[in-house]
């Protein structure tokens, strides 16, 4: 039996720049706005034709691009100075209803993936405001 391969569309390449962050969530239309965690393929940094399909949290868009910041459950803190070596910067933002198992997330802020809206295959969760600025600021003071 062969493998059932999956074609993605080219990566656009992660944004550089000032992101226009807005908190515009709407749950219920089955769109992916900003301050909604959404599931999509994220490609690996060192290889665009790699990825996985993990939770991101949409922070503004580009164009036709949703812009997106990785969620994890895996703890940085632990590993923070390895981490910053390779200029990795992440934000604790809590458990939520992303998560089915209640983890804890973190939220990297020094990578913003461009992700084409039709790639979204579900949506997760909408964090609150207050949250949300909080990853905004940070994300602002990194990027500017």
């Amino acid at each position: 039996m062969a493998d059932h391969v999956v074609e993605r569309p080219e990566y656009a390449g992660d944004f550089e720049g000032t992101v226009r962050v807005e908190y515009t969530p709407h749950p219920d239309d089955g769109v992916a706005d900003p301050g909604e965690i959404v599931w999509t393929w994220v490609p690996f940094e060192e290889d665009h034709h790699r990825g996985k399909d993990r939770p991101v949290l949409v922070v503004g868009s580009d164009g036709p691009w949703l812009l997106a910041l990785i969620l994890t459950s895996k703890d940085h803190d632990r590993d923070a100075a390895d981490e910053a070596r390779w200029g990795r910067v992440w934000l604790d933002i809590g458990s939520g209803p992303w998560d089915k198992e209640g983890r804890s997330s973190e939220v990297r802020l020094d990578r913003v993936l461009r992700i084409d809206p039709a790639q979204v295959r579900r949506e997760g969760a909408v964090i609150g405001e207050n949250l949300f600025n909080q990853v905004a600021a940070e994300l602002h003071t990194l990027k500017g």
